[in-house]
């Protein structure tokens, strides 16, 4: 027998008769026999490689085959765009044989969530927060809701993998696992990594597992790289190259993405937005309408990223560079899936520093080489976090065995910090002890987090107050302070949407921005941390300084000239690094070393007059070669400063000093 002929006769039918499939994809293939025999995995396969058939078919034949009823299978995406893009895929898919799929995330509506409470899908779309929120509604019988739950398929999982949503995800997994009646099955969907059997040894750390698809990395595509100098010019090039064609084009920030569309419209080009400050129902609208359209750029950050269907394009364009191979793998791989157009991608360079690292990504994917999928280290924050919710989920809860639940949901962890962890919660108040050895929530969580329904405890990430932008009673999106500050008498000129608004009125009590339209102009800004340069794109930066070697990527005229240039004035003398005087009183120690090492050395001279760094230098506001030898050893940092270095981690406020230290010490690699 087969791997096709294994799955249920229902399925099989469909998938030819129905679906009108002649085949399956060899992924689809290799995944059925271990997902159909219960075990754990992780399916890589390019964008567009087809890994959510290979696993939402075999799970489905086995809800068939094994008559699973209720909720029996949960679909976990980093994004609720990506949700709502799957759904009407996979109900279909279901629908076929008489399943149902719903989706359940904070836009959907209450009456919704308590139709399907009452009737149960059997497949629930959903994500990390929301099944969080389950965990601790009371209006949720646990036991009934998860208890017949079999199995957890996550997608993008190197996406979650990258952050503490990672964690999270992960815990509240091994919390479900207490209601439900067996073992439940944990399959992740991956784009290219290069460390696949780690991270589904992290994602599932008990029972078989099997890893399905190749790690590989093919440089079969046509990619370009240009140098336009600025925001402006490549909205003139884009606007004029490949009319007719369907065009989506990638940028880093939410503020260059609405820069770039404003100027394509007023341009003339056809131009949608989309990125995750725009209101869920303007992003649906840009991505449906595109989809529809051939003439037509959408401009997008890495939202788009993720695998959302926005049909077939001709073309993909990266503004500047993206902070990794995987990432430009993954948007790249949104082109060439139509018969006959092949993979591509244009890179369109605005400055210096992004030449390079487009150069850089280039010859690191020529070589085959893609990132590794590695979990943040020490998540002592997700731990107090989960410890909290726990609670809550429980109300009352022996100390002893929450305890031993915190060791089991992250083993990587000292024990001993576990039990650290907990004693300082309750001597701050954060749980309480009604009676001796048993918990309950505290009265200063109480106290922060009970008016909202303990909302924000939901969210591992951290981000800006947004305002939220109306036309009326449309919500258009979401907007940061930080862009609502003009000169007195000036109208305030906003971009949202890619389209010019002026703000009438804001209402800081409500928190909302009144918006018109206005004819153009206007600014865009959202406050966020950039993309950090590893150090193995740093050292391909002076690789290619050295050897002017872009690997398989092309280099138009303009971007040959400019790395000339660069190649013909830039240092790369490393040991001992080369120092270039950069105005009256600055320096840059140009060490290629990445953003992390820089970091350290930054933070380590601190006192001697570096002042900041990036990942391919430091700068300095004396010459550091005045100062004898350049310290590279760990630095000595106050409890100040590692409370200032902790605040991108959300929940470090909630741990004792010497932990906090240590996940910053350890994340921030200062050892």
């Amino acid at each position: 027998m087969n791997s096709f002929d294994r799955l249920h006769p229902a399925l099989q039918h469909h998938i030819v008769n129905t679906l009108g499939w002649p085949k399956l994809r060899p992924t689809q293939l290799e995944a059925i026999d271990p997902i159909l025999d219960g075990l754990h995995g992780l399916l890589l396969a390019p964008t567009a490689g087809g890994k959510t058939e290979a696993a939402f078919l075999p799970v489905l034949s086995r809800i068939l085959s094994e008559e699973w009823s209720g909720v029996s299978v949960l679909y976990v995406c980093p994004i609720k765009a990506l949700l709502n893009n799957l759904e009407p895929r996979l109900k279909h898919y279901a629908g076929l044989v008489g399943r149902r799929v719903e989706v359940w995330h904070g836009d959907v509506s209450p009456s919704r969530k308590r139709k399907w409470l009452n009737d149960p899908p059997d497949v629930l779309l959903t994500t990390p927060e929301s099944l969080e929120g389950m965990l601790i509604s009371p209006a949720i019988e646990r036991d009934a809701w998860f208890g017949r739950l079999r199995c957890v398929i996550a997608d993008e999982l190197h996406a979650f993998a990258a952050g503490d949503r990672g964690w999270h995800l992960r815990s509240v997994i091994h919390r479900i696992d207490r209601y439900t009646r067996a073992p439940v099955q944990r399959i992740g969907l991956s784009a290219t990594v290069a460390n696949p059997v780690e991270l589904l040894d992290w994602f599932a750390p008990a029972g078989p597992r099997q890893v399905v698809g190749s790690s590989s990395v093919t440089a079969d595509a046509d990619v370009t790289i240009d140098h336009v100098s600025s925001l402006e010019n490549a909205a003139i090039v884009i606007s004029r190259l490949h009319r007719g064609e369907k065009r989506l084009v990638f940028c880093d920030s939410r503020s260059s993405a609405e820069r770039l569309g404003s100027g394509l419209r007023e341009l003339g080009a056809r131009t949608f937005v989309s990125h995750a400050s725009l209101s869920a129902s303007e992003r649906r609208h840009a991505e449906s309408a595109f989809a529809q359209e051939r003439d037509c750029v959408i401009v997008a950050t890495s939202t788009l990223e993720l695998g959302i269907d926005v049909g077939d394009l001709d073309r993909v364009i990266q503004i500047d560079a993206p902070g990794t191979v995987g990432s430009f793998l993954q948007r790249m791989g949104r082109s060439g899936r139509r018969a006959g157009v092949g993979r591509n991608c244009l890179f369109l360079t605005t400055s210096e520093t992004a030449l390079l690292s487009a150069g850089a990504i280039g010859r690191l994917w020529s070589k085959g080489w893609v990132e590794a999928a590695v979990p943040p280290v020490l998540p002592w924050n997700v731990l107090v976090q989960q410890a909290l919710l726990t609670v809550i989920e429980r109300g009352l809860v022996p100390l002893a065995e929450l305890r031993a639940n915190l060791n089991s949901a992250f083993p990587e962890l000292d024990p001993s910090g576990i039990g650290a962890c907990l004693d300082h919660l309750i001597e701050q108040g954060d749980l309480a002890c009604p009676e001796p050895e048993l918990l309950q929530i505290g009265p200063k969580t109480q106290a922060a987090h009970e008016r909202s329904h303990y909302l924000d405890l939901l969210v591992t990430f951290t981000g800006p107050d947004l305002l939220v932008g109306k036309y009326g009673a449309t919500e258009v999106g979401y907007l940061d302070p930080a862009v609502l500050l003009a000169k007195p008498g000036e109208p305030l000129r906003l971009l949202l949407g890619g389209r010019s608004w002026t703000a009438r009125e804001v209402d800081w009590k409500r928190r909302i921005v009144w918006l018109e339209p206005a004819l153009q102009g206007g600014k865009a800004r959202w406050m966020g941390s950039g993309r950090s340069m590893s150090a193995e794109v740093a050292m391909a930066v002076r690789e290619l300084l050295l050897e002017g070697d872009t690997g398989v990527a092309k280099l138009s005229k303009r971007a040959t000239a400019a790395l000339a240039e660069l190649r013909d004035t830039m240092p790369t003398q490393i040991n001992p690094p080369a120092i270039e005087a950069q105005g009256s009183s600055g320096f840059l120690m140009w060490t290629y070393a990445g953003a992390d090492a820089n970091r350290r050395m930054q933070l380590a001279n601190r006192q001697a007059g570096a002042n900041s760094s990036d990942g391919l230098s430091v700068s300095w506001v004396v010459d550091p070669r005045l100062r004898g030898d350049v310290a590279a050893v760990a630095p000595t940092l106050d409890d100040k400063e590692i409370s200032e270095l902790a605040e991108p981690f959300k929940f470090t406020d909630l741990l004792p000093v010497s932990l906090r230290r240590e996940l910053v010490i350890g994340r921030l690699q200062l050892a």
